[in-house]
C-alpha cells in the first residue's frame, strides 16, 4: 500500500513537472514569433543607419554639379596598345593631336595626353575640351571626317591598338579649371565607380573635400560621366614625383575634418581605380 501511494504521488508528482515544463517547452516557439515580429523593425532600423536619404529634386544631377558659367564638355580616352608598337603609337598622336589642337578651325583643346606608368601597361590616355558642349562636338567630329591627315592617323593607330574606350564627362563646378602647367609632374587619375543614385552625394561631400587638398596646387581637375560608363568620377592630380605624392596625401589626414569626409564618402564606391602617368611631350599639362 505504501509503495502504491508513493508511487502515485511520484506519478502526479511528475505530472505537475511535467505540466510546469510544459509552458518552457513553448517558449522556443514564442521566442522564434517575438523574434520574427520585432525582425521587420530591427530590419527596417538597421538599414536606416546605411542609407543616406537624398531630398528630391526638379533638376538633372548635371546641372546642380557642373559648372554653370562654362558649357565645356570633355571627352577622356583610354587607349590600350600593342607593347611593341607603344613607341610608334606615341609618334604619330605627337605629330598629330597638337595640330587639331592648335587649329582654331576645330573648337577643342587637347587638356592632356599620358602613358601610364603604374596601373594598366602599354595605355595611353588623352582629355579633350569641347568649348561650346555637344554641338561642338559634333562640328569637330564632321570636320575630322573631312580631314585627311587625321583619317591616316586613324588608320595606323588602329593597327597599333589592342582595345579602347571612352567616355563624355561634365566637370564638377567645385574643382579647378584643368589649365596647362609645366613640368615636370607626374599625374595621377582616380577613377571611382559610385553606387547609383549617390553622385549629389559625392558632390556635397568632395565641395567641402578639395579645400584641404589645394595647398600643393596638386588638384587638377575633377569630372562626372555622361555617356559611357555612368557613375564614374575622375579625379585628376599633379604631383613632383611619386614621394611628393606620398607627402601630400599624408598630410591631408592631420587636417581636421578630412578623415570624416573621408568616412563618409568611401561607402558610396563600388570600384575605384589608380593610374600614375606620365605627359606625352606634346601634352599642355606637364
Amino acid at each position: 500500500m505504501a509503495a502504491r501511494v508513493l508511487h502515485a504521488r511520484g506519478a502526479a508528482s511528475a505530472g505537475g513537472l511535467l505540466q510546469r515544463a510544459a509552458p518552457c517547452s513553448l517558449l522556443p516557439g514564442l521566442r522564434g514569433l517575438a523574434s520574427s515580429s520585432q525582425r521587420p523593425r530591427e530590419d527596417s532600423w538597421l538599414k536606416s543607419l546605411f542609407v543616406r536619404k537624398v531630398d528630391p529634386r526638379k533638376d538633372a544631377h548635371s546641372n546642380l554639379l557642373a559648372k554653370r558659367e562654362t558649357s565645356s564638355l570633355y571627352k577622356i580616352q583610354f587607349h590600350n596598345v600593342k607593347p611593341e608598337c607603344l613607341e610608334a603609337y606615341n609618334k604619330i598622336c605627337q605629330e598629330v593631336l597638337p595640330k587639331i589642337h592648335e587649329d582654331k578651325h576645330y573648337p577643342c583643346t587637347l587638356v592632356g595626353t599620358w602613358n601610364t606608368w603604374y596601373g594598366e601597361q602599354d595605355q595611353a590616355v588623352h582629355l579633350w575640351r569641347y568649348e561650346g558642349g555637344y554641338p561642338a562636338l559634333t562640328e569637330v567630329m564632321n570636320k575630322l571626317r573631312e580631314n585627311q591627315e587625321f583619317l591616316h592617323f586613324r588608320k595606323a593607330r588602329s593597327n597599333m591598338l589592342l582595345s579602347r574606350k571612352n567616355q563624355l564627362l561634365l566637370e564638377f563646378s567645385f574643382w579647378n579649371e584643368p589649365v596647362p602647367r609645366p613640368g615636370p609632374n607626374i599625374y595621377e587619375l582616380r577613377s571611382y565607380q559610385l553606387r547609383p543614385g549617390t553622385m549629389i552625394e559625392w558632390g556635397n561631400y568632395w565641395a567641402r573635400a578639395i579645400r584641404f587638398r589645394q595647398d600643393g596646387d596638386e588638384a587638377v581637375g575633377g569630372f562626372f560621366s555622361q555617356i559611357g560608363q555612368l557613375y564614374m568620377v575622375h579625379h585628376l592630380w599633379a604631383y613632383k614625383d611619386l614621394q611628393t605624392r606620398e607627402d601630400i596625401r599624408n598630410a591631408a589626414w592631420h587636417k581636421h575634418g578630412w578623415e570624416e569626409l573621408v568616412y563618409y564618402t568611401v561607402p558610396l564606391i563600388q570600384e575605384m581605380e589608380s593610374r600614375i602617368m606620365i605627359p606625352q611631350k606634346t601634352s599642355p599639362l606637364q
